[in-house]
């Protein structure tokens, strides 16, 4: 999948979160919608579909088209939107597996869209934090990926509990569980 965010240790990471997590959710509302931000191979479709999730319920969107293109051949929802900005309604469960290192100069500028968060890494996972509220149901939580390595994350008033964590050699991934305060 060429041009096209390949699962790592992050992806890994979250889809393990998800599959513990959805079925929860499921008990308390069996029609619960979901929404990534960013679903690159579409990995967290996938761990959507098989927790329980039904497809129809299942939606995504991601700024390469090439990676909205792949979704939509392996049948899933998929716009293409920078964040939210041709999302619409709301959802119990939004997932973003954000691009979170800081700007490095050495970095070709084809794969930063993958990786670079913004110059301290954390400006576009605080954005998304800022928009997601207008979309998420009463009860609703974000799933959200985050590295030691990310600077300037502003969690924007959200409940955070870390429900994941995984030590790699440079740096240390973490999933947070947040909810609207």
């Amino acid at each position: 999948m060429k041009n096209i965010y390949s699962p790592e240790e992050d992806s890994f990471l979250l889809s393990k979160v998800l599959g513990k997590k959805i079925p929860i959710v499921l008990k308390k509302n069996p029609n619960a919608k979901f929404l990534e931000i960013g679903c690159g191979s579409g990995i967290q479709l996938k761990t959507a579909l098989e927790s329980g999730i039904k497809k129809e319920n299942i939606f995504s969107c991601d700024i390469n088209s090439m990676a909205v293109k792949h979704c939509k051949k392996i049948e899933f929802n998929c716009v293409k939107s920078n964040l939210f900005e041709k999302i619409t309604g709301k959802y119990e469960i939004v997932v973003f597996n954000p691009p979170y290192l800081p700007e490095d100069s050495r970095e070709p500028k084809n794969s930063r869209i993958a990786t670079t968060g913004g110059k301290n890494g954390g400006e576009l996972t605080s954005e998304f934090l800022k928009q997601a509220k207008k979309h998420m149901m009463k009860n609703g939580r974000i799933f959200l990926v985050a590295s030691s390595l990310t600077k300037g994350l502003d969690f924007a008033g959200y409940k955070k509990k870390k429900v994941a964590e995984e030590k790699l050699f440079f740096e240390k991934l973490s999933v947070f569980e947040l909810f609207p305060s």
